[in-house]
């Protein structure tokens, strides 16, 4: 099992999560994170540091898709270990439905 960065971080890219990760499989782009699925020991910590409620379990329904895209960006993007100031549109964007169309494949900084 893995755990997987879902949609509700596009447009918002909450890093709190990184700083809590012990394997450092968090991946930067330009609008949102992902995890790499084949780095990710499944040790849960990082889905409660979420703010935005975005990384869930390959586990639940539908999460097939998600484990794809988080491994095909993961292997674009740089890692991020340390926790960066969310995205202006964080607040506003945080829960709105419909958000894989601003999914940019830009890679972000890392660090």
């Amino acid at each position: 099992m893995t755990y997987v960065v879902t949609e509700n971080c596009i447009a918002c890219k909450y890093t709190d999560c990184v700083e809590v990760c012990p394997v450092d499989c968090f991946y930067e782009g330009e609008n949102c994170l992902v995890i790499h699925p084949d780095e990710c020991i499944d040790c849960g910590v990082c889905e409660p540091e979420c703010p935005a409620d975005a990384i869930r379990p390959d586990t639940e329904p539908e999460m097939e898709k998600w484990v794809e895209i988080n491994r095909k960006y993961a292997e674009m993007w740089p890692v991020i270990i340390t926790r960066k100031d969310p995205l202006p549109t964080a607040e506003e964007m945080d829960g709105k439905p419909g958000k894989m169309e601003l999914l940019s494949e830009n890679p972000g900084e890392g660090g």
